[in-house]
């Protein structure tokens, strides 16, 4: 079927009637998301000390929207952040409709998370996931929320009339399976038919004008954005989004990181199990190989931690090499020229279809191919089993907590009945989870976790994007992909391409398949709603593939709950700010050297404000500048330049006093001449009010290699 499509389509573009089929009205935007880089959490690692000190790269939420001739039109972001909450998607939702009337709904609008664990959090709504960064950040919130908004705005205003391309490659060396052993449950005549333990596949969207100039990119590819571990204290967008900045900087050139009309984003799919640390676990301290079951090291060889390719384990290093291959299988996609290039013309119309799944109280009936009879299948109350407290070898836990662990303990049983005990309906329902956090019965202050998720399609022509709420482990995320497009066949007779995109619209830890469940590692400890899970979501979307393919409607479900209101927070917002006597907001307290080579790196040091008085968004904190002549200096780079980073601290807390350190790595690309850094901040006074400053270095030279 699909050799005879391909063939219609080739006729129809020799006649010149291939807008017949296509038609799309396509836009693509961005906007910067970039929260509080100071005194706030961040969200991934769940690791207390994870303090914003900050920033390397400045975080942005991509967009593209596509129109069919009908009218039709659906929205995705791609977001640089851990992943996406209810609260944020409804807030985005409500201020498209307040410009846009209807056009935007929650049903066609996605919001996907990078699943980067290098920038702030606060703005899920959930306390289990916001009580690492001491409860609700409106800072945080509010930036997203516009900073989406605006992406899509943006793709709004930028539609043109244009076509949309599919195709894929493999990326090599930039993913490896963080469970094996879990993978390794699954039935071995379906594991034979993939040549990997993770998806190796690179999808991607191109979007074009009808003058064949290239708007955008979207790429889907399977690896945690965990590059950077839980050391890091500068805000990043880790390896997805260095990626993001590598193509972009290819197809915008001479412009500003963030800047410029292609957008090029990378967005996750099913990457439960997968890591971008490829050396493998190890000991940190004896260097020696972890218990693979257990994922543990004997006690005095340290934790069980995974390394990338970086030299001497540098996680900077290995983001950027990561990041790198990613960008460079886009790059073979988009190279007209490359033998590799497998891009299709995307046909047909566009739809959406949505629902919200009360999984708890999800009842249902599936197939078992070995008893041949339908099981009964339902959902379960959420609750944390012992081994999410283990962590992974991305990031390790505490306590002694090991991965595999399906026995409870006395004692822990104990904490976690004086939190809030779990029934013995729940304990039957999750086993063999032995149940640390028993978060579906816990509502003080406010729900732990979601009991209502979205589930949610795209269909762009013959090219269907599955909207999960979670992350999908890799054998999980095929057997989705394969379930949708068997429905789509079955239902439409089309033969469709189904893209994973994980960690949308709202977030709900993890989905394992039943097998990996078993073996209750992380991912199935945090596979929050027990064994059924996956089952439950692989029902939910053929239903709803079918209704989609059919133009049926589907109930909508139940709506999440509206939790605003009732949001806590342990952080606090900036009192004041003060200088030493003799100095002001913006001195230079540490100029730069009088000449640089390439590859030094350049320091500068201000007496500062906080940077979280002002974000400075679609903005910078500083900007290196490069003198043209007398009266004429040229920006370089900026705080969203991967060549920089910020670095801020207090040095007196009572006074309010603090310092903000500026380096530049001077790349081999930078040109000799004379430069300057310039900072810019705001200051709170001490009896009220922000008031803007500014501080500038003198000139420096660059020399020639």
């Amino acid at each position: 079927m699909a050799n005879w499509k391909f063939g219609l389509y080739a006729l129809l573009a020799l006649c010149g009637l291939t807008s017949l089929v296509s038609g799309y009205k396509v836009g693509v935007g961005r906007a910067d998301i970039t929260g509080p880089p100071v005194e706030i959490n961040f969200m991934g690692y769940a690791n207390l000390k994870q303090v914003g000190k900050g920033l390397h790269t400045r975080t942005f939420a991509r967009a593209f929207v596509v129109e069919d001739e009908k009218g039709h039109r659906v929205a995705f972001v791609s977001a640089d952040c851990g992943m996406m909450g209810y609260g944020v998607k409804r807030e985005v939702v409500k201020r498209l409709q307040a410009r846009y009337g209807n056009i935007y709904t929650a049903d066609n609008v996605a919001i996907s998370g990078t699943h980067t664990h290098g920038a702030p959090g606060g703005f899920l709504m959930h306390l289990l996931y916001d009580i690492s960064i001491l409860g609700f950040v409106p800072q945080t919130f509010e930036v997203m929320a516009q900073g989406i908004y605006l992406s899509i705005k943006r793709a709004t205003d930028n539609l043109v009339d244009g076509r949309i391309y599919y195709s894929k490659t493999t990326v090599l060396n930039a993913n490896i399976n963080r469970s094996p052993s879990s993978y390794l449950r699954n039935p071995a005549e379906e594991r034979a038919q993939y040549e990997h333990d993770v998806d190796k596949t690179l999808a991607q969207l191109r979007f074009m004008d009808k003058e064949n100039n290239l708007l955008g990119a979207f790429n889907w590819y399977a690896v945690h954005a965990t590059s950077m571990n839980n050391t890091n204290k500068l805000v990043t967008s880790d390896n997805m989004g260095y990626a993001s900045l590598f193509l972009e900087k290819e197809y915008n050139p001479n412009k500003m990181p963030g800047k410029g009309k292609f957008v090029g984003a990378f967005c996750s799919s099913n990457l439960g199990d997968v890591s971008p640390n490829i050396m493998g676990p190890k000991c940190s301290i004896s260097g020696k190989e972890c218990d693979l079951l257990s994922s543990h090291c004997p006690v005095g060889e340290g934790d069980c931690f995974a390394m990338g390719p970086g030299r001497n384990g540098d996680m900077v290093e290995s983001t950027q090499i990561i990041g790198q291959r990613l960008a460079e299988g886009a790059l073979r996609l988009l190279n007209e020229q490359s033998q590799e290039t497998t891009a299709r013309e995307v046909t047909g119309d566009v739809r959406f279809i949505h629902q919200f799944v009360d999984m708890p109280n999800y009842n249902g009936s599936t197939y078992n191919p070995l008893t041949r009879k339908l099981d009964k299948i339902r959902g379960c109350h959420p609750a944390m089993g012992y081994s999410f407290a283990a962590g992974t070898t991305d990031g390790p836990g505490a306590f002694s907590f090991e991965q595999g662990t399906t026995t409870d303990n006395p004692m822990w049983n104990f904490v976690r009945d004086f939190i809030v005990p779990p029934t013995q309906e729940d304990i039957s329902c999750h086993a063999p989870k032995p149940i640390l956090l028993a978060t579906g019965r816990a509502t003080f202050p406010y729900e732990w976790q979601p009991k209502i998720v979205s589930t949610q399609l795209l269909k762009i022509g013959d090219v269907i994007i599955a909207a999960v709420p979670c992350e999908f482990t890799t054998m999980a995320g095929r057997r989705l992909r394969n379930q949708i497009r068997s429905a789509a066949l079955a239902a439409d007779n089309i033969d469709t391409d189904v893209i994973i995109a994980g960690l949308t619209n709202i977030y709900t830890s993890y989905t394992v398949t039943p097998e990996e469940y078993q073996a209750q590692r992380y991912e199935a400890a945090s596979t929050i709603f027990g064994p059924h899970t996956h089952t439950i979501y692989m029902d939910v979307f053929k239903q709803l593939t079918k209704a989609m393919m059919l133009n049926e409607t589907v109930d909508a479900g139940p709506s999440p709950p509206y939790m605003n209101d009732v949001m806590l927070s342990l952080n606090t917002g900036v009192l004041f700010d003060g200088h030493p006597i003799g100095t002001d907001f913006g001195y230079v307290k540490t100029q730069p050297n009088k000449e640089y080579g390439i590859n030094d790196t350049v320091k500068a040091t201000y007496i500062s404000g906080n940077p979280r008085n002002n974000l400075f968004t679609e903005k910078t904190y500083f900007t290196i500048e490069r003198k043209i002549n007398e009266d004429r200096w040229k920006i370089t780079h900026t705080d969203a330049s991967w060549e920089t980073k910020m670095v801020w601290h207090r040095t007196n807390t009572i006074l309010g006093f603090s310092e903000l350190d500026i380096y530049w790595n001077i790349g081999p690309q930078t040109l000799p001449g004379e430069y300057r850094i310039r900072h810019s901040g705001e200051y709170k006074y001490i009896l009220g009010g922000k008031y803007p400053y500014e501080g500038l270095t003198h000139s420096f030279t660059v020399k020639e290699d």
